[in-house]
């Protein structure tokens, strides 16, 4: 088959509806000619409805990935279905809900910390989970939310996603003598269920109206999912601990 991953094996993380991010990387990973298997947690069944979706079967792996058991048997699982991989997936946000809607100085540290632990330590937990697959090198991608500016609502994702992002720099500087390659998909924002979740999401979201340069469809994940497959992808052999934008341009326009 053709295409730019073809004969590539990729993990993806985070397929939990149809308008995700991850949901829409799977797709047009395959159409371009990868093998994909996905993790989810903590309801695989639902990944496993919405995985029938996609235009060839997947396995589903249950991955919480903070569970030191579920990461230690991910590469015994994976070998056995696809030998090994190419590319890795980070797809995964949490906060409790206590850290989220303007109450940051009022949040506990229990609640900073499952935020952290969650959505930016496991981009390490997962990548070193995967590396002895990723055997001849490969590509891990994340998808971040831009850390730079504090948003309204959006409380300590934000300190959670810059960790994300110094994250990626480490593992980038770390593995690079494997020629594994890490970088992350800063992305505009979209109708997803973690965007849902969070309070006074449509405050950020319609800063995009105002300020994106190019128009800003929030129903449609496709752009960043091109833009995480572009990095899985032979395209971009020498590019490690990068952000790229997928944001229509908001990044670059001042208020």
């Amino acid at each position: 088959m053709s295409g730019i991953l073809a004969g590539k094996r990729v993990l993806i993380t985070g397929v939990l509806m149809e308008s995700s991010i991850a949901f829409h990387t799977a797709k047009l990973a395959q159409e371009q000619g990868a093998e994909v298997i996905l993790t989810a947690f903590p309801r695989p069944t639902l990944t496993e409805r919405i995985a029938k979706k996609l235009d060839k079967p997947v396995k589903v792996i249950e991955l919480d990935v903070t569970n030191t058991e579920h990461l230690g048997e991910l590469e015994t699982v994976v070998r056995e279905e696809l030998g090994g991989l190419d590319g890795v997936v980070h797809s995964i946000g949490f906060a409790p809900a206590d850290a989220l809607g303007g109450n940051f100085l009022n949040t506990p540290f229990e609640s900073v910390a499952t935020a952290m632990h969650v959505s930016a330590y496991s981009l390490k937990s997962l990548t070193m989970a995967c590396l002895p697959l990723m055997e001849s090198g490969g590509s891990v991608v994340g998808l971040t939310f831009d850390a730079q500016f504090a948003w309204p609502h959006y409380d300590w994702m934000g300190p959670a996603k810059a960790a994300l992002e110094a994250t990626s720099r480490y593992i980038a500087r770390d593995l690079g003598k494997q020629n594994v390659r890490c970088n992350l998909i800063s992305a505009g924002p979209i109708g997803s269920m973690a965007a849902k979740s969070i309070p006074g999401f449509a405050a950020i979201s319609g800063l995009w109206a105002e300020r994106s340069p190019l128009e800003w469809d929030l129903t449609d994940p496709e752009p960043a999912g091109r833009g995480v497959v572009a990095l899985l992808s032979d395209w971009f052999p020498k590019t490690t601990g990068e952000i790229i934008h997928v944001d229509g341009g908001f990044h670059a326009i001042g208020g």
